[in-house]
């Protein structure tokens, strides 16, 4: 006896592609619990019950327990037996450590650039940075402000994505989610901090292009230190 039926299909355990669709339905609910709580459908500290997340994500009650232990692991909820789920908080505890981690993936993530990332690459990054800036002369619109944002975030996710050390990208990847959950609850960018946001992303250009290692560790570290005294001053 061969142990398969007569279509071939292994007798134990579902077929290999039922497996592939169930992981694919578990890889698009996990992208959009983050764009719940990127745009603020779900909010920190709020309660929820199974019932209400499986509907939000449109899985089954299987999959979603198989996520809610990996959210857990990544500090983005909780599971209270009787009580539901609670998605995590904003607080001090929650600013120190995830800034704690930032600061020490990307002081790396600097170092990287100052070795290896070219001046095309950088002169590319100062330019949009300096054209929000010259635009921002004449007036700060929302669509400015959502065109800023989008450019500081991705700024930091270049710098992460040019090392090319995928344990890094994805450690990084998860703590950045939390840093955005800080920054919508408390410093969403807005036109008291758009010039002096953008004015260290260009230190911390300029030093990579200097190639100068201590300026762009310092630069770095300097512009971490002040999202995270915002966050704490909120």
């Amino acid at each position: 006896m061969t142990g398969n039926n007569r279509s071939g299909t292994p007798a134990s355990g579902a077929r290999p592609e039922a497996a592939n669709e169930s992981a694919l339905n578990r890889q698009i609910a996990y992208r959009r619990f983050q764009e719940l709580l990127l745009t603020g459908d779900i909010r920190p500290g709020q309660n929820l019950s199974q019932r209400e997340l499986m509907g939000k994500l449109g899985i089954s009650l299987g999959a979603l327990r198989e996520l809610l232990a990996r959210w857990e692991a990544e500090g983005l909820l909780a599971v209270m037996p009787q009580r539901g789920i609670q998605i995590t908080t904003v607080d001090l505890r929650m600013i120190r450590e995830s800034y704690q981690l930032r600061i020490a993936y990307e002081r790396e993530a600097t170092i990287y650039a100052v070795e290896h990332l070219s001046d095309e690459d950088l002169s590319a990054q100062r330019r949009l940075h300096t054209s929000i800036l010259e635009r921002a002369g004449a007036g700060i619109t929302r669509e400015l402000l959502d065109e800023a944002q989008h450019i500081d975030s991705a700024f930091h996710d270049f710098l992460i994505a040019a090392t090319g050390n995928e344990t890094l990208i994805q450690a990084y990847s998860i703590n950045s989610l939390r840093v955005r959950m800080i920054h919508l609850d408390r410093i969403r960018l807005n036109p008291a901090v758009l010039a002096p946001a953008l004015d260290d992303h260009l230190e911390i250009i300029d030093g990579i292009m200097a190639r100068d290692r201590a300026r762009a560790e310092s630069a770095i570290e300097r512009h971490i230190f002040n999202a995270r005294q915002r966050a704490v001053a909120f």
